[in-house]
């Protein structure tokens, strides 16, 4: 994928910055149905972006009633979803979906704090990563990630999270968020992410500190 094309990725992505600023404004419940309807609004539609012939159908059907100017500007829109898609996720469910899964536990879940920083961290470390380590990766490693990717996403982590949870767990969480990138680990990296992050700083203050 293009710098271009991952700089509108991880735009995109950084919509996911709504759910801990929505935690903030309008609290746990307002934020858990924000969270539930934008998922249910995600699985809806996702099969018309993976079926392709599913996707032509609704548009021959909206050309009888709706101009050339509109459908000229629906696959504009077409285009450039398909531009930022990773090739993993043409034929199988993508990282919005599995983002609002995650954000749905952990807002349930855990304390305030350690929702807010998990689901931060996931996001800007994640975009941070994915940009620094196309930009300046110069120490790769086998999986094609980069040394200095995983520093962007490593340091970002602890700053977010230092002044919610303090410095010793910020580490240890934005430690466990940067393997959890790193590794891609499954379902999938949107996913592992943000739980890996708030279940080690949860873990570490209930039996440790």
């Amino acid at each position: 994928m293009s710098m271009k094309s991952e700089l509108k990725r991880k735009s995109l992505h950084l919509t996911g910055l709504s759910v801990p600023l929505s935690y903030y404004l309008f609290g746990r419940e307002l934020t858990l149905t924000f969270i539930g309807i934008a998922f249910f609004v995600f699985v809806i539609l996702e099969p018309f972006r993976i079926i392709e012939e599913l996707r032509d159908n609704i548009k021959r059907r909206l050309r009888i009633y709706v101009d050339e100017d509109v459908m000229g500007r629906v696959e504009v829109l077409e285009k450039q979803i398909d531009e930022i898609t990773r090739s993993h996720e043409r034929y199988r469910v993508a990282a919005h979906i599995y983002f609002a899964a995650a954000s749905f536990i952990v807002v349930y879940f855990f304390p305030m704090e350690v929702a807010v920083g998990a689901i931060t961290v996931a996001t800007v470390g994640d975009a941070l990563a994915a940009i620094v380590g196309k930009s300046f990766g110069r120490h790769r490693f086998s999986n094609g990630k980069s040394l200095e990717g995983s520093l962007a996403y490593f340091l970002s982590g602890v700053a977010i999270l230092w002044p919610l949870v303090g410095l010793p767990l910020a580490v240890i969480g934005s430690l466990a968020g940067t393997v959890a990138e790193f590794y891609n680990l499954p379902p999938d990296d949107n996913f592992s992410n943000q739980l890996a992050i708030a279940i080690v700083i949860y873990l570490t203050d209930v039996l440790l500190l």
